[in-house]
């Protein structure tokens, strides 16, 4: 189940005021580039950023996601109409033959149970073509980020054009193993509702990913830094075989 920033309609809607900068996503628009990619499967898509940005090149884009209000976000937006949304996951696709498959931002580390984890590293095998690339990103526990997930860093007021201002801070409530939690709260001025939205989040070790992906049937081509986040993150490329003659 997606968590409530992306699944309530009113913390859907202002999702992209309160997280303006994708600059994250300039290395997948990359490596689309990079791997000649004309057919892309945005896993998890979100509110579509992502998606969005690929369809604006010509891409064919497929953007699936398990929060609705998110994606009729998405579906909304200037150029919706390019995408193709579905409201679901990646383990009950219709059949495709992408060239690309994705999950970019948080979008891996949301799947914390160990089987939807691997469904959802089926579903992608299945979506692409042979040949075809996986390409996801994910935090270096190493790294330790959730010692910053803290209200004293993370507080912020936004002024949002139609809503009025919003309030934000993140807390974080508990670490257990690879498994992190934390609560977002979102206070509205306007009529002073006070939101909250839980998340937990899994954080694999490198072996791990490896190890999940060739169970799968993927090769492991490169792990690579995340450009905006050095030393913080594993970018992961998997490949799906090619069909042997």
């Amino acid at each position: 189940m997606a968590d409530e920033c992306f699944r309530h309609p009113r913390l859907a809607a202002v999702y992209d005021a309160l997280d303006p900068d994708r600059g994250d996503l300039d290395a997948y628009v990359r490596m689309a580039e990079e791997f000649g990619a004309r057919r892309v499967l945005d896993i998890g898509c979100g509110t579509g950023v992502f998606a969005l940005l690929l369809a604006g090149r010509g891409i064919e884009v497929v953007g699936v996601d398990p929060a609705a209000a998110s994606v009729a976000v998405a579906r909304a937006k200037p150029g919706g109409e390019r995408v193709r949304w579905i409201h679901g996951d990646a383990t009950s696709l219709p059949p495709l033959r992408v060239d690309m498959a994705t999950m970019t931002a948080n979008a891996a580390q949301e799947i914390t149970d160990p089987q939807a984890w691997r469904g959802t590293l089926g579903g992608a095998y299945e979506a692409l073509r042979p040949g075809g690339v996986l390409v996801f990103e994910t935090r270096d526990p190493a790294a330790r980020a959730w010692e910053e997930w803290n209200r004293e860093d993370s507080h912020a007021v936004t002024e949002i054009p139609g809503v009025g201002a919003v309030e934000t801070w993140v807390r974080l409530v508990d670490v257990s193993g690879p498994l992190v939690s934390f609560r977002w709260t979102y206070v509205f001025a306007a009529d002073g509702e006070v939101l909250t939205s839980d998340s937990t989040l899994r954080f694999r070790e490198r072996e791990e990913v490896e190890a999940d992906l060739a169970a799968r049937g993927f090769v492991v081509e490169e792990v690579r830094g995340a450009p905006d986040r050095p030393g913080r993150e594993f970018v992961f490329l998997a490949r799906r075989p090619a069909d042997r003659p």
